[in-house]
């Protein structure tokens, strides 16, 4: 059984051209925790000013894939994971998206502390992160006529598309229950499923207990840009520039915080 006071945890982060994001998420752990801690940050192949921001960090450990991103994106960046993770030698393994950023102090040591209620939980992590009010969220659920409508009707989800999992957004897994199930974040892409999902069907399937918690609970401890690493990519002019209106928001919001003002005026934190 893992001492989760004394283990150590593995952070990866992929970075495919957002030196901005990049540079606040790497400043906020550096800023937050107090875990015994490393980073692994897996460029895919940006060639671009935040790979040479990249390279300017002392304490992070640097992995580069020149091709990383031929692929499409959610396929590149599983890949990264993976490769992120062969070369994890520690108890904890985390994945983080590159536009997630800590806002609280012991906010690693609370999250691997859960692995202690059970040392059958191979998994703690949370699904979607919202930015929007609780009660926005809640007329959101409510008004969701689509979901009532195949619950209604029993419709069966063959490829489990709308399967609850936790995402590697900012989620944390025991590294030996991944290694001796032969796990990896690219299973299940030949479905179109996400970098994770099938990984973590599958601790499910096998009996693992996971710790699966509220987003209201995972955003105490860090924000996250929805879809701010992703292009905008919508044929129709009107969806495209709404959507772009709306990440816009959320951008401006967060962006504005005093917190992140103040990491990112914080060069002391890349050393």
């Amino acid at each position: 059984m893992i001492d989760t006071k004394q283990a150590k945890a593995t952070i990866c982060i992929v970075n495919y051209k957002t030196p901005e994001f990049t540079k606040l998420c790497l400043r906020s752990i550096r800023r937050f925790t107090k875990y015994p801690y490393e980073v692994i940050v897996v460029d895919n192949g940006s060639g671009d000013e935040s790979l040479e921001y990249l390279k300017s960090v002392g304490w992070i450990h640097l992995l580069e894939r020149k091709n990383g991103h031929d692929k499409s994106g959610g396929c590149a960046h599983g890949a990264a994971i993976d490769f992120a993770f062969e070369n994890c030698d520690t108890d904890f393994f985390v994945s983080m998206h590159s536009d997630t950023f800590v806002q609280k102090d012991y906010w690693l040591s609370e999250l691997v502390s859960l692995f202690e209620r059970d040392e059958d939980i191979a998994c703690v992590g949370s699904g979607k992160l919202e930015l929007r009010p609780t009660w926005q969220q809640w007329l959101r659920r409510a008004t969701d006529y689509k979901t009532f409508k195949r619950k209604l009707l029993g419709v069966a989800d063959l490829n489990e598309k709308f399967r609850y999992y936790n995402r590697t957004i900012c989620c944390l897994y025991r590294r030996d229950v991944l290694i001796r199930e032969n796990l990896t974040f690219l299973m299940g892409r030949d479905k179109g499923l996400a970098p994770g999902k099938k990984l973590y069907f599958s601790l499910v399937d096998r009996g693992y207990r996971t710790v699966e918690l509220p987003p209201s609970v995972m955003s105490r401890y860090v924000l996250h840009l929805a879809h701010a690493t992703r292009p905008v990519i919508i044929h129709n002019e009107s969806r495209r520039e709404h959507t772009e209106r709306k990440f816009k928001r959320r951008f401006d919001k967060v962006w504005s915080l005093p917190v992140v003002q103040q990491i990112l005026a914080d060069d002391s934190l890349d050393r």
